[in-house]
């Protein structure tokens, strides 16, 4: 059997793995098997189409329904282009902080999931542990629908999921979803002094994003809900990220595209969003093709994520709670999967160490007393499962 590693050392482990998103987990994944089952823990994966992914499941404890479940997602983000002052994919401390992609979105979480199903298993509990550790949170949260269906046909159903996000271990109950799409505006080309004559992907493409910036005068300028209301900002907003087209300034552009994404607020449709902007698509293309008949307006489906509402009396929500003592509200704009989770039938809250706003950036870094404070939490929350 092998040693019973630290919380410090499996995230010195993981860091070591670049998981960006475009790129294979699969190391990671190995490795979090090998050790797991040298504990004694069975381990189950549910791969990705082309199986250079893996989602990594398995449970402890008596083999009986109501378990909890830790989620934690195995990708980060690129670090491309970024003025780190370390190796990224080597744990370094310095000055009371732990600096590597991936410390504090999610892999800090990950460590300490790791370690507390160890210590479940080894500990006896009397209600089980899962872990659920995904891919392709980073680029839509893709990878967990077909990793919670895999879970539930192989694992006894847990009735609560903790999503470990950085919170800085507040208990979050509630987060925006969204949808967003690929944009294809295909024009006419002519030269630019006979522009009339011809459909200039671009200048027909900004009048969508004009759209985009109407919509978010209505939503921001509207009485929010008593459940947006909790949000910043209290309201769904659209978003252009990214626009690129044209050949020459002086020919009308063929092709135009762009993203487009909603975040929209609980108690709201993502879909019923999604079905506005198509019907607003469809008509700008029928006056395009009012000029030239070739023009069109091609929109992809990117990503979708539902959203997450607050639970009456929710049981992961209770026990969060319960080992935190924090009983504030808790919402945030940002996506996780605990609303696939929550679609999926489970009880579900984000909480975990760190701070979302250290995430993504360069020389990323978990303080080491939020890293504690989420072992502290870790060992609570395995005397819970055992008491």
């Amino acid at each position: 059997m092998p040693d019973r590693l630290s919380p410090r050392d499996i995230l010195a482990r993981l860091i070591a793995f670049p998981t960006v998103s475009r790129d294979s987990n699969l190391d990671l994944v190995d490795w979090v098997e090998d050790y797991l089952s040298g504990h004694g823990i069975t381990c189950h994966r549910h791969w990705n189409d082309t199986r250079d992914k893996a989602a990594l499941f398995a449970h402890v404890g008596p083999e009986v329904e109501g378990g909890l479940v830790l989620s934690g997602h195995t990708d980060v983000v690129p670090v491309d282009g970024q003025p780190w002052t370390s190796d990224p994919f080597t744990l370094t401390e310095r000055d009371g902080r732990l600096y590597g992609r991936g410390t504090t979105d999610m892999k800090g979480f990950d460590a300490l999931a790791i370690w507390a199903l160890v210590e479940a298993r080894h500990a006896g509990v009397a209600r089980p542990l899962q872990i659920a550790l995904s891919y392709d949170e980073e680029i839509g949260c893709t990878g967990a629908p077909p990793m919670i269906a895999a879970m539930q046909a192989a694992l006894p159903r847990a009735s609560a999921v903790i999503v470990g996000e950085p919170t800085n271990l507040a208990p979050v109950t509630g987060h925006k979803g969204g949808v967003s799409f690929d944009v294809h505006v295909q024009g006419f080309e002519v030269h630019s002094s006979i522009l009339d004559r011809g459909v200039s992907a671009i200048m027909w493409g900004a009048k969508l994003v004009e759209w985009a910036n109407a919509v978010n005068a209505e939503t921001y300028g509207a009485e929010p809900s008593a459940l947006a209301a909790a949000f910043d900002p209290p309201c769904t907003n659209v978003h252009v990220g990214m626009i690129r087209g044209g050949t020459a300034h002086n020919i009308t552009a063929k092709d135009c595209h762009f993203s487009m994404g909603f975040r929209v607020v609980p108690g709201e449709d993502p879909q019923a969003w999604r079905q506005r902007f198509l019907d607003r698509a469809a008509a700008l293309e029928a006056e395009m093709q009012a000029v030239r008949p070739e023009a069109r307006v091609i929109v992809t489906d990117a990503f979708s994520l539902p959203t997450f509402v607050p639970e009456e009396d929710g049981a992961a929500e209770a026990l969060v709670r319960r080992l935190t003592g924090d009983n504030a509200t808790h919402m945030v704009s940002y996506g996780t999967e605990a609303s696939h989770f929550q679609t999926a039938g489970y009880s579900a809250v984000v909480c975990g160490p760190g701070d979302i706003g250290i995430a993504h950036q360069p020389d990323e870094y978990i303080s080491v007393a939020d890293f504690e404070a989420g072992h502290d939490f870790m060992r609570r929350l395995v005397g819970a499962l055992a008491a």
